[in-house]
């Protein structure tokens, strides 16, 4: 599959919709969860705030940033995923008292309001869109002034360092072999192929300045296998 086509990951994503939440939790020993909840630690949303969730998937990290923001505050969930966002639903549903909404798009062709959230949050999105500069450019104009966003994704690795190779032994011997006894080799053959050209934390770093935002910082996260993009507007 050729990295950062819409339609080619659009489908992907649909097609694993129904075992993603297992595979991330088996891929990751579960520690995915830890570094979501790293990420919300990293902003802190307040309650009464409204926040969105770009490439939402099927609500992992909206849930529990909804927790922390209902019920006065709110959350917007988007991701391209239809079959996704219809888990997510599924999901918000068993839980009282979130005010959560959730909208079918893709983030970089959407029609929502500029300056209108007090937080955005991203989790594994950016390394899948067609433009990841364009990611970050329209994190920065959904945001309030002073605002802040997250951005929680697999660090790029230096090539010939200790964690560029287990990260290479990591997705070849353990993740891909698996999914293929899942029958989706190449669904997960992928993931190597999108870290190739995503900007390293470095990268993002200079990408999010040139954008305009006043203070960014980058935190490695799981032995430099991790990445967290923190922003303020």
């Amino acid at each position: 599959m050729k990295p950062r086509d819409p339609i080619a990951i659009r489908e992907l994503f649909d097609s694993i919709s129904q075992k993603y939440d297992f595979l991330n939790d088996l891929f990751s020993f579960g520690l995915h969860r830890f570094w979501k909840r790293q990420l919300l630690s990293y902003l802190a949303p307040l309650s009464g705030e409204n926040w969105i969730d770009l490439c939402c998937g099927t609500g992992d990290l909206s849930l529990p940033l909804a927790r922390l923001v209902s019920p006065l505050g709110s959350v917007l969930g988007v991701d391209f995923s239809h079959a996704q966002i219809l888990l997510a639903n599924k999901r918000a549903l068993t839980e009282q008292n979130l005010s959560i909404s959730w909208l079918t798009e893709d983030i970089l062709e959407n029609n929502l309001p500029s300056n209108s959230y007090d937080g955005v949050v991203m989790a594994y999105g950016l390394r899948n869109l067609s433009d990841p500069e364009a990611g970050l450019k329209e994190i920065h104009r959904l945001l309030k002034s002073g605002a802040k966003a997250g951005v929680l994704d697999f660090n790029h690795a230096v090539a010939g360092t200790k964690t560029f190779y287990f990260q290479r032994f990591y997705l070849r011997l353990l993740v891909v072999p698996i999914a293929s006894i899942m029958g989706l080799r190449e669904e997960y053959a992928y993931l190597e192929k999108s870290l190739q050209n995503f900007p390293d934390g470095e990268l993002q770093k200079k990408m999010a300045r040139k954008i305009g935002f006043k203070k960014i910082n980058y935190k490695i996260l799981a032995g430099g296998q991790m990445g967290i993009l923190l922003l303020k507007k």
